[in-house]
């Protein structure tokens, strides 16, 4: 059982960095500078999709394109029902 808080307790620390990421192109994009590519942050998404759906409303980044508005929360969605059925049941 505690190995579980340990899991939880990375996926948690991938989140919130997840949504550092987004701030930081959002401030890139702000100040025209360099920017991460986008097929970047959507992996990010797959890695940390609450930190991503939270960047993206946080920072009102992404909000307008169809794969990160719809993209983002289906991953959320999919990843939710996998951990529900491989991980709680």
């Amino acid at each position: 059982m505690m190995d579980h808080i340990y899991i939880w307790a990375a996926y948690a620390a991938v989140n919130v960095l997840v949504c550092l990421i987004y701030g930081i192109d959002k401030l890139k994009a702000v100040k025209k500078k360099w920017r991460i590519p986008e097929k970047t942050l959507l992996v990010l998404a797959l890695l940390g999709p609450l930190g991503a759906l939270a960047g993206m409303l946080l920072f009102r980044h992404k909000i307008r394109k169809p794969k990160f508005y719809l993209g983002v929360p289906a991953i959320l969605l999919l990843e939710g029902a996998a951990v529900y059925f491989f991980l709680l049941r």
